[in-house]
């Protein structure tokens, strides 16, 4: 079984090659992504890559880096540096990512 911070590390690649179906492959039907405890803001594996294509679609520069990962049981916590232009200021963020399995069905930011 692929470790949970492997297909995280993985989901972050394809994020970064703009390329929402490959992310979306590694996720559950049903997953989400969300405020860390609060509002869904991705509803659902085509909710999240309508999502993510919108953000692309704004962003054509956005990329994120790993800064640190933890692994917990079915969880992975990244800590991300997100650039949405090559010139603008980079943000931080936590992701937890909850999995079922090899699939992905959680993703809660904390900034």
């Amino acid at each position: 079984m692929t470790k949970p911070v492997a297909i995280a590390t993985q989901m972050i690649a394809h994020y970064n090659a703009q390329d929402a179906d490959a992310y979306v492959a590694l996720m559950t039907d049903d997953a989400c992504e969300a405020g860390y405890r609060g509002a869904v803001v991705r509803e659902g594996k085509e909710g999240v890559r309508s999502g993510l294509k919108a953000i692309f679609a704004e962003y054509p520069q956005n990329r994120a880096e790993i800064v640190g990962a933890q692994e917990v049981g079915d969880y992975a916590v990244l800590r991300e540096k997100v650039w949405r232009t090559d010139d603008a200021e980079p943000f931080e963020v936590i992701a937890v990512y909850s999995f079922e399995g090899e699939k992905c069905s959680r993703v809660e930011f904390i900034r």
